[in-house]
């Protein structure tokens, strides 16, 4: 059996029905990356970079895995895809999104891979479900947890948990 790794994963997607989008890209998930250990609550959110689009659902994952992060980067690519992702445009609207936030305390950046997620500081849409999670998540380059990142965070854009038995 080879090492497991935990990777933490954004969810985001503005288009159709959100929420069974998400559902079946968690299923996914579970079948092509590994299993799914913590799941966030779903956090409705204000489009970022393009904000002529609608609201985002949200959502963040802890996710148990055997895989290298290319190969979950691989993984990532093919869910979206069948999902019926299309990437034309960038900050357009999508069917589904999934951004690799961590991979444990790991640190790489090549032409198609940065982990951690370059943009997480910036971006409340992505720590807010992450502060659900894993709080106390340090972040491998800038030292600090996910707490302290929220806390510093110059994003005023909405971020609103949705109550479980709301219609997303």
């Amino acid at each position: 059996m080879s090492k497991q790794s935990k990777t933490h994963l954004l969810l985001g997607a503005n288009l159709g029905d959100r929420a069974a989008t998400i559902a079946k890209a968690k299923g996914l998930i579970a079948q092509k990356i590994g299993e799914v250990i913590k799941t966030s609550s779903f956090y409705e959110t204000q489009p970022w970079g393009n904000p002529n689009q609608p609201a985002f659902l949200n959502q963040a994952l802890e996710v148990a895995t055997g895989l290298p992060p290319v190969a979950v980067l691989k993984a990532i690519l093919e869910i979206e895809q069948a999902l019926g992702r299309t990437r034309q445009e960038k900050w357009d609207a999508r069917t589904i999104d999934i951004d690799l936030l961590f991979y444990d305390a790991n640190v790489l950046k090549t032409k198609d891979l940065t982990i951690p997620h370059p943009h997480l500081h910036e971006r409340n849409f992505a720590l807010v479900p992450m502060l659900e999670i894993a709080p106390n998540k340090q972040h491998p380059i800038l030292k600090k947890t996910i707490e302290e990142l929220y806390e510093a965070s110059d994003d005023d854009l909405d971020v609103v948990m949705l109550d479980e038995l709301e219609t997303v």
